[in-house]
């Protein structure tokens, strides 16, 4: 059966004004949004590059998926590559231009998560160099630091937004073998550091705890061991919401409803891939998770959970290979769209895939489907 949810989209761009007087106080509710991982591999730096001024413009990418983006009241990300400078490379050691930070902004995505396996690929000058700039350019992040006083009165991330104050955690299972040198920081899984982490986080009386996590196997859509394990221990210890990224394909989304003596919860094991040069199937895509959350009376619940299916497009144009997140459900029965009827089956067959593995795998979490004028709940 087909629920419509609570906020439509479409809502937004409809102007009306209601007294006061005339409704009932709505309860406070606040929308996030949860993205994948954001790479920069090769091919996309050349894509976005011009050639006669050699400046970068990322903007494009996000085009046919700001909308959904923006209508998050708070949309956060993993930030998969380093800001480390010039020469700009793809795997294995990535440094992209600033302008992917712009476009990430532009687009509507309010925070970076920095802590993952790549942080430390130009050594400590690429992390001191990843948090400056994305300093200079206004956009909240966490999960590596430039010294320990750095991350003493920075971390946890308290962000506050339409009445709410939610405690942010980042950490990575590790950075590919580079030693991270002093006085730069990545935050490593580390149960004696998290336990520390997440005391402190509650000593802010926060009205939600979420961990955003680098973990579990690379292209294995079955959660490790190891992810079932950390997430128990993070769930035990009073985080909210535990959000995975790494593997670079999708796995389970888990809604724990409020049961007597079992506290609501939601664990997404991986989101895939937001945008990248992968190219594989299951690689080629992946979701955004939006989750909303409710003051009820003296305590926070989740009060609606679903996904957007998203897959990277890559047209030829003008003999250079573009890169477009689409949302799917918009894109599916719209062959037109596409220059090459290969893509749009690459589409689909992404699509069936991760639908299937979903539905089979998720809990209480189902996928946001496009009406053709609004969002609807499936």
């Amino acid at each position: 059966m087909i629920r419509k949810l609570s906020i439509l989209f479409i809502l937004i761009y409809i102007p009306f004004r209601i007294s006061a007087q005339d409704t009932p106080a709505q309860p406070e509710k606040i929308s996030l949004l949860f993205i994948g991982d954001i790479m920069g591999h090769d091919e996309q730096i050349w894509s976005a590059e011009n050639r006669e001024t050699h400046l970068y413009d990322y903007n494009e990418v996000f085009r046919y998926v700001k909308e959904e983006i923006a209508e998050a009241d708070l949309a956060f990300a993993n930030f998969e590559v380093t800001l480390g400078g010039g020469p700009y490379t793809g795997y294995p050691q990535f440094s992209s231009p600033a302008e992917l930070a712009v476009a990430c902004k532009n687009a509507g995505i309010d925070f970076l998560f920095t802590a993952n396996n790549h942080s430390a690929d130009r050594g400590a000058r690429g992390i001191m160099r990843t948090i400056y700039k994305l300093d200079s350019l206004g956009i909240p992040h966490t999960g590596t630091f430039s010294g320990k006083a750095g991350r003493d009165s920075l971390y946890p991330y308290i962000i506050e937004r339409n009445g709410f104050s939610l405690a942010l955690l980042n950490y990575t299972y590790g950075t590919n073998g580079i030693t991270v040198r002093p006085p730069a920081i990545v935050n490593i899984i580390d149960k004696k550091q998290i336990d520390a982490d997440i005391q402190k986080a509650k000593n802010r009386n926060p009205d939600a705890i979420i961990a955003f996590v680098h973990w579990g196997t690379e292209y294995d859509t079955i959660p490790s061991k190891s992810q079932t394990d950390l997430a128990e221990y993070f769930t035990a210890r009073g985080v909210d919401l535990v959000i995975g990224s790494h593997p670079h394909v999708l796995q389970k989304m888990v809604w724990v409803k409020s049961t007597p003596g079992a506290k609501n919860r939601i664990i997404v094991y991986s989101l895939g891939n937001f945008v990248s040069n992968q190219r594989k199937p299951k690689t080629d895509g992946g979701s955004m998770v939006r989750i909303e959350l409710e003051h009820s009376g003296d305590s926070v619940l989740v009060s609606n959970a679903g996904y957007f299916l998203t897959w990277v497009y890559t047209p030829i144009e003008n003999y250079r290979k573009r890169f477009f997140i689409l949302p799917c459900s918009k894109y599916e029965n719209n062959p037109q769209f596409f220059s090459r009827q290969a893509d749009y089956l690459k589409m689909k067959i992404f699509t069936g895939d991760s639908r299937k593995l979903l539905y089979n795998q998720n809990i209480n979490i189902h996928e946001f489907i496009f009406s053709g004028y609004s969002w609807i709940y499936d």
